[in-house]
């Protein structure tokens, strides 16, 4: 992007890379995110027979590039709306700088938006979870395992989540996931 002033970006580094939907992304995702630490921490999509764990930033994770995109939105409130009905959650699930997000990565990627120029930013600040509770991160062992014991359609939508996550989106987890269960990724980055 030649100049960015005015643009509203939304991070991302899970399935919104790759499948958007209706989320309104202008050209492609730029490689050169925040640095942020993350984790496949989040036991997601089970009422809809989805199972998987997904990408959630984590304060214990390993420190990752996120990928950003321009939204074709008019200003914040609009972008925190387009993402939240994409990401099928609540507003406080949608962090964003500028206006007060409480989110603890908020400093790091105000820094980074303000060094880029951009009028704003948003991202998916859903908490880990795992055994039904909110901010849990399973260990290792529990995550392989929960993996492991998936079988038909969870099976392939929690492969196809890991496998397809940015090549970049290197984490313990991850190292796990692709030695163990052969899930290696798919992502060219």
């Amino acid at each position: 992007m030649n100049d960015p002033s005015g643009t509203i970006a939304c991070l991302g580094w899970g399935s919104l890379v790759w499948q958007p939907r209706e989320l309104p992304v202008v050209g492609d995702w730029h490689h050169d995110g925040p640095a942020l630490q993350m984790e496949f921490a989040r036991h997601s999509g089970q009422k809809a027979g989805e199972d998987r764990l997904t990408l959630v930033l984590t304060a214990s994770g390993p420190v990752v590039p996120a990928r950003w995109a321009k939204l074709d939105v008019s200003d914040i409130d609009e972008a925190r709306s387009v993402l939240r009905k994409r990401e099928g959650c609540n507003s406080r699930d949608i962090g964003f700088t500028p206006g007060g997000s409480s989110d603890v990565f908020a400093a790091t990627i105000a820094e980074w938006a303000k060094a880029r120029h951009l009028k704003g930013v948003v991202w998916t600040a859903l908490p880990a979870k795992f055994a039904d509770e909110d901010g849990r991160v399973p260990t290792q062992d529990e995550a392989l395992a929960f993996l492991s014991s998936l079988t038909g359609r969870p099976k392939a939508l929690a492969e196809e989540y890991v496998r397809m996550a940015p090549l970049a989106v290197q984490t313990p987890y991850r190292t796990v996931f692709e030695h163990e269960l052969g899930w290696t990724a798919l992502s060219k980055d």
